[in-house]
């Protein structure tokens, strides 16, 4: 009943950007990078900054922002500051990770917490080194 009610509350609060990128941080009402980054693999995490399992991901996306640096886009979309972004990219729960190729078709979508190894494992099959 819980989980229900989280998920529903998650749902109906819609979705917000502001995050990271990896130049640097976007906050709410700061012009958002065009999804994906043209030319460039794109991981998107759509979440919220208050989300318990949300908040398990931001060291993870840390991490891979740094490694990843100039080789792939990691972007963080806080859903609960920017209420058009749940329905932009059809978000049912958060976390959500899309992945898009560098011709920027969506190739991969996670909902849940997605851990460093997955996430290494799905930017390696999509050519990033």
């Amino acid at each position: 009943m819980m989980k229900r009610a989280l998920m529903f509350l998650a749902m109906g609060l819609g979705i917000v950007m502001g995050g990271f990128v990896s130049a640097g941080a976007v906050g709410a009402g700061e012009a958002i990078p065009d999804i994906p980054v043209k030319g460039m693999v794109t991981m998107v995490d759509l979440g919220a900054h208050e989300c318990i399992p949300c908040k398990m991901m931001e060291p993870v996306l840390n991490e891979v922002r740094k490694e990843y640096e100039g080789r792939a886009a990691v972007i963080f979309i806080d859903v609960w500051k920017d209420r058009q972004a749940a329905p932009k990219f059809g978000v049912r729960v958060i976390p959500t990770q899309i992945f898009y190729d560098k011709e920027g078709r969506e190739v991969f979508r996670h909902e849940g917490f997605l851990d460093k190894k997955s996430i290494v494992h799905v930017l390696t099959k999509l050519g990033v080194q």
